[in-house]
């Protein structure tokens, strides 16, 4: 009589013989495993150019499902029912993925939708969910923007799709806007005539639509004065830093007076 096949592991139907075969197809499997993992490596290092980020998760996937049908293997040497297991890991895989690639197909649905009506475009100069910079790709997953710091920007195409986007280049022209005060006891006709002046002079101002100087509002200490001023897209940022800059002077020669935050405090003496 074999040993092996009537001696049984205490409270189970296992026999000695399917432990030690169990254990050789465990050994067996773990070398013949960190093979294919080595050579599942080496295979795809030289056939793609993907991110290093991107191998290992794909290695490491590999490795885990490999490693999981070696169990569910030895499981079926002892004798076990691994059907149920199979059908365990079914269900929890598909819920993994069906979470996981709730957000994937959304993102592959929008970049669908940004590829065909185009809100924004590979050079341009964009503002998308609050954040600016210069399109350098529109893939099928996300929007990639390089900012004025040259920082580099990633941007899921759901947010690009359900967020409103600033586009400031794809018109020919802009209208620029400088924002200054100037004091109440100063001369406004004359600081109105100064900075439309200043704007007519500057080589990049067009001349229609013509600048224009307006009031926006009555402050508590000062007149708050925009000069507004179109020119060619390409332009609008040394434009504005042009006048920003040259209105300082030509008010300081002019007489008029940008005056500084003022406030007013009151004191009640007491006796």
């Amino acid at each position: 009589m074999d040993i092996l096949n009537t001696t049984t592991v205490p409270l189970s139907d296992i026999t000695l013989e399917k432990v030690v075969l169990a254990a050789i197809i465990a050994v067996i499997g773990w070398i013949v495993v960190r093979v294919l993992i080595s050579a599942f490596t080496k295979a795809l290092s030289r056939a793609s150019n993907l991110p290093g980020l991107v191998l290992e998760f794909l290695v490491r996937f590999f490795a885990i499902l490999l490693y999981v049908v070696l169990v569910l293997v030895v499981l079926a040497t002892l004798g076990m029912d691994v059907s149920s297991v199979v059908l365990g890991l079914s269900a929890v895989i598909g819920l993994i993925l069906g979470f996981g690639l709730q957000d994937t197909i959304t993102n592959l649905a929008a970049g669908v939708w940004v590829a065909a009506i185009r809100p924004i475009d590979k050079g341009e100069f964009v503002e998308v969910n609050g954040i600016s910079g210069t399109v350098t790709a529109v893939g099928i997953m996300a929007t990639e923007l390089l900012k004025a710091d040259n920082t580099y920007i990633t941007i899921p195409n759901s947010l690009v799709w359900g967020s409103p986007v600033i586009n400031s280049s794809r018109m020919d022209t802009r209208r620029v806007e400088v924002k200054v005060r100037i004091a109440y006891d100063s001369d406004l006709n004359l600081a109105i005539r100064v900075a439309t002046d200043l704007m007519a002079a500057h080589e990049a101002v067009l001349s229609s639509p013509g600048p224009a100087v307006v009031v926006t509002e009555l402050g508590e200490s000062s007149i708050h004065l925009a000069l507004r001023a179109w020119t060619k897209t390409p332009d609008a940022g040394r434009v504005k830093g042009d006048l920003t800059r040259d209105i300082v002077g030509m008010f300081k020669e002019a007489g008029v007076e940008i005056p500084l935050p003022q406030m007013d405090v009151h004191l009640n003496g007491t006796e």
